[in-house]
């Protein structure tokens, strides 16, 4: 049985541009040892917002989709806006079959010193942490990523992104 939510925050954005600010925000209030699970169909945005993610968290630039290599890590920046904070690890489980999979990729080595952020990662990575960040993006209009985009970064279409924060780590925490 999953553990209820401990709160649910909605918000609405108008751009590309501006689901990387709203991500960027919510990169500076997280903490290593957090788990973000993206969902949301293709093209919705979310390796823009995991992007934003990035930049709030102060790593290493050039954030794209892991789907072919399923795990990048990307190193905190000594010189960054947040020296000394948690690297972070972007999943893609979108091709993989099942939560037995997801375990062969060993995240659990890297869960407490970094911020794991798992695309498609419902149903499969809910037994890595008690406390996990779910995130759904959901785009208002088509649907469909613009070809040879990397995921939605010229989309300027209107996307309605919810959190729902689940267990004792996001207890009496903000957004």
């Amino acid at each position: 049985m999953s553990a209820p939510p401990v709160w649910t925050r909605e918000w609405v954005t108008g751009s590309a541009g501006q689901t990387q600010a709203l991500a960027r925000r919510i990169g500076r209030a997280l903490r290593a040892g957090d788990v973000l699970l993206l969902s949301g169909g293709l093209g919705a945005g979310k390796t823009t917002f995991t992007q934003g993610l990035g930049e709030g968290l102060g790593v290493r630039p050039g954030i794209i989709s892991p789907t072919f290599v399923l795990v990048r890590i990307h190193p905190n920046l000594a010189s960054g806006p947040r020296p000394g904070g948690p690297d972070l690890v972007h999943v893609d489980a979108y091709r993989l079959g099942s939560a037995a999979e997801l375990v062969d990729l060993d995240l659990e080595s890297s869960l407490d010193d970094a911020v794991t952020v798992i695309e498609w990662g419902e149903g499969m990575a809910e037994d890595l942490s008690d406390s996990r960040l779910v995130i759904t993006l959901d785009r208002e209009v088509g649907g469909v990523p613009t070809p040879g985009s990397d995921d939605d970064a010229d989309d300027e279409e209107p996307r309605t992104i919810t959190a729902v924060a689940v267990g004792p780590a996001w207890q009496g925490r903000e957004l």
